[in-house]
């Protein structure tokens, strides 16, 4: 899949998720997995460096997403959101043959039915995955400093998106 291509369903994708700022992963990936019929769980992991930082599992009943814990926040993000980018491309996975996923796999209940992890971005799916964290990065950091946050209050939250401006996956 082209890049243009990609950027473009993947805002129509992040539209249907009705995602509001400010960006919250863990709500973004709970949405992303009630859309799919397929719950992301994410497994913060002390992953051995240097390694990946993060590595997408995906078992007959959910995905999984581990993260390396012994970094920052904004990091770990960032790592979420590129595993992320895996799924919403619909990345097919490796083997689970490799030493490094068999013994990531024990902390997946359930049947492997794919398993990926970055090599390197010479890798196309590498490159498309590190795209769509960044869509979804960018997006987040414009709409998180110009949108005013949501009102609490149900008739209120009715009056802003009525009366205010279109804000979201442009």
């Amino acid at each position: 899949m082209n890049e243009r291509k990609l950027r473009r369903r993947c805002k129509r994708d992040l539209r249907a998720l009705d995602i509001q700022p400010p960006l919250q992963v863990e709500a973004l990936c709970e949405q992303l997995g009630d859309q799919r019929g397929r719950p992301i769980r994410l497994v913060p992991y002390p992953l051995p460096t240097p390694g990946p930082f993060g590595v997408w599992i995906a078992t007959e009943s959910a995905d999984y997403i581990l993260y390396q814990q012994e970094t920052s926040k904004a990091h770990q993000n960032h790592i979420i959101l590129h595993e992320v980018g895996h799924i919403m491309a619909d990345h097919q996975g490796v083997d689970v043959d490799d030493s490094f996923l068999q013994a990531m796999t024990g902390n997946c209940p359930g049947v492997v039915t794919r398993a990926l992890r970055r090599t390197s971005y010479d890798e196309e799916h590498e490159r498309q995955a590190e795209l769509v964290a960044t869509i979804i990065l960018e997006w987040a950091s414009v709409l998180d400093r110009v949108t005013p946050r949501r009102a609490s209050d149900p008739s209120v939250q009715r009056v802003q998106t009525a009366l205010g401006d279109r804000r979201g996956w442009l």
